[in-house]
């Protein structure tokens, strides 16, 4: 499993570079020449884009409903918000809810042809990016908190206190907030005042025009995917060695390292995520249909599905919080019900 892992990431980080080689200052113009020509598509690209923007919305509402329902349960119950791992869940949901609703509204509006002034794309994209970077950022916390709680039984209630999961909640949006903050000052610094005006369907590419400001973000990416790698290689390590012993819930840590597989899966899955739009960028200069279709694909894989594991992990599987939920449910179910019984006077 680990050796998988391991060569997944090799894969992520040659594509990335091979990518980066391949991507020139141009792909950002062809990318806007290509969107201005939506309006030109003959009737099967327009039919494909329509049945794009439909399987969109089918898998992006039901994963919005099924979080938005998780974040009404954990701030319903008491015991979960005095629990680091719940607390970190909630964190990882929210995010993924801004994310999945601003990225949706992206989609609409690139589908609907609306194309928006730089500087009004701006604070939409700094956001996208901020909530996207806080899910690999959290997905490492909950691992170092599995470690914790496995390897340091003893000491798990005394490191692990609500207090410290605010603050590294605080240090993970902070954590966020540099890579914008940074490339919109080289933004400001490297291109004329007209470029803020200029009418431009949003999507971050607007951000880094220039083509050495791209490959130093997609470097610095890359680095931070191996140090977080490492780091939750490092967690599945430590708890592989603990069951093993004689001493530790053998239980209890098969299910944590289930736990920290998982979100080395989706780790992976949102690595692939920032790899997409230079693989986007050459197909979109060979077939437009095909880009498509290939960009709607990566949509849905690595920026819907890849968040749909954290509901999986600590959503479903875990039983305290799967029975809360469906308590929730059902007790909404049965509240309705009875006032369809109510008689009307």
């Amino acid at each position: 499993m680990i050796l998988v892992f391991i060569f997944c990431g090799i894969i992520v980080f040659s594509c990335s570079v091979f990518f980066l080689d391949m991507c020139t200052a141009e792909c950002n113009s062809s990318w806007n020449e290509s969107s201005f020509d939506l309006l030109d598509l003959d009737s099967s690209a327009l039919l494909r884009m329509n049945i794009g923007l439909t399987l969109t919305q089918m898998f992006v509402w039901p994963f919005l409903l099924i979080n938005i329902l998780m974040l009404f349960t954990f701030y319903r119950k008491q015991a979960f918000r005095t629990e680091t791992r719940y607390i970190l869940f909630a964190h990882t949901l929210l995010t993924d809810v801004i994310f999945l609703l601003l990225t949706d509204l992206q989609v609409i509006l690139k589908y609907n042809v609306v194309q928006m002034p730089v500087s009004f794309c701006i604070p939409l994209c700094i956001l996208i990016e901020v909530v996207n970077t806080c899910t690999p950022l959290t997905i490492t916390a909950m691992c170092v908190e599995r470690y914790v709680a496995i390897c340091m039984p003893l000491r798990h209630s005394a490191i692990s206190t609500t207090s410290r999961t605010i603050n590294v909640i605080l240090i993970i949006w902070i954590m966020s907030f540099i890579v914008p903050f940074m490339d919109v000052l080289i933004l400001i610094v490297s291109v004329p005042e007209e470029y803020f005006i200029e009418p431009i369907f949003c999507h971050y590419d607007i951000m880094m025009p220039e083509h050495w400001h791209r490959a130093m973000r997609s470097i610095l990416y890359v680095i931070d995917f191996f140090i977080i790698l490492l780091i939750e290689f490092f967690c599945y390590l430590m708890i592989m060695i603990a069951a093993r012993r004689a001493s530790v819930d053998k239980k209890s840590a098969a299910k944590g390292l289930r736990t920290v597989s998982l979100h080395m899966i989706q780790l992976i899955l949102c690595t692939v995520q920032s790899v997409c739009p230079y693989v986007e960028a050459e197909i979109i200069e060979i077939d437009f249909t095909l880009y498509l279709s290939v960009r709607l694909f990566n949509f849905l894989t690595f920026n819907i599905i890849a968040r749909a594991i954290t509901p999986l992990v600590y959503g479903i599987r875990d039983e305290t919080f799967c029975a809360a939920l469906l308590h929730y449910i059902k007790c909404r179910q049965n509240h309705i019900s009875s006032e369809k019984k109510e008689p009307n006077f």
